[in-house]
């Protein structure tokens, strides 16, 4: 114990400065964010607004409404932290991995690092997605249920409050940017061994049950919003395998490779 505690006090040291530098990020970041909250509010209305050009409704119709007198200034906190951990994101990851880097070995070092970039490239495609295809297609589908006032019919209009949209494209970001990190954790479990393709495609079935019943969870009771994940999620199950699949002849090939220097150092052994 006297031996392992200077090496424990220093991993603890160095883990509580990634800490102290990983909060300090997120909250210059979020302080930025919080500083922009209604342009970012602003941006994220555009799906909205596409949604309403599309049924060649008036520009009246864009109308946002807060019912308490805090609504909107906690809506800003949860855009600022929401912007905040987006923006502070590169500098939390790369704290993380110079945290562990020095526990691995080069090679191990080497193949962590592209995994670590896509994480975040993978993110952004799933908010891009929501933001430019499932927002616009999902505020289409409610806002088509309107119904305009005449003799003897009510009118039915759609008021949006600031919190509840932002909730909604909040979770559909999140969803999303999760979802889409399928490929870098089956190919993780592939390059550790604990999954493989035979496996990955013989749960197939299961995958595309579990991909609809995530879809109907995650999304608004809508088919449009839930089709609009459970394909997307369908189709990274399968380039999933095929990057499991790829790991695996990578694995194969290092193996022949080591097999085949072990034979070469026996022959050379005997023979000397």
């Amino acid at each position: 114990m006297e031996a392992t505690a200077a090496p424990l006090m220093s991993h603890l040291i160095e883990l509580r400065q990634r800490l102290i530098w990983s909060v300090a990020a997120f909250f210059v970041a979020f302080v930025i964010s919080y500083t922009f909250a209604t342009e970012i509010f602003n941006l994220l209305v555009v799906p909205f607004q596409w949604a309403v050009n599309w049924l060649d409704l008036s520009s009246d119709d864009v109308r946002f409404i807060y019912t308490a007198p805090q609504e909107f200034f906690f809506t800003k906190i949860k855009i600022g932290a929401f912007g905040g951990l987006v923006l502070a994101f590169p500098v939390i990851a790369s704290q993380l991995y110079l945290f562990v880097a020095p526990g691995l070995y080069r090679n191990e070092r080497q193949a962590f690092l592209p995994y670590l970039v896509a994480t975040p490239i993978l993110f952004l495609l799933g908010a891009a997605l929501v933001y430019f295809l499932i927002i616009p297609m999902a505020m289409w589908f409610f806002l088509s249920m309107e119904q305009t006032g005449g003799e003897g019919l009510a009118s039915i209009q759609h008021l949006p409050k600031v919190s509840e949209y932002l909730s909604l494209i909040m979770t559909l970001i999140f969803a999303f940017g999760i979802v889409f990190q399928l490929p870098v954790a089956i190919t993780l479990l592939a390059r550790a061994g604990l999954v493989t393709t035979e496996s990955l495609a013989s749960k197939r079935k299961y995958a595309i049950v579990i991909a609809f019943v995530a879809a109907a969870i995650l999304t608004p009771p809508d088919p449009l919003t839930q089709i609009g994940l459970a394909v997307p999620t369908l189709l990274l199950y399968e380039f999933s395998i095929l990057s499991a699949r790829y790991v695996e002849r990578k694995r194969r090939e290092r193996e022949a490779d080591a097999a085949a220097s072990d034979e070469d150092s026996g022959e050379e052994t005997r023979s000397s």
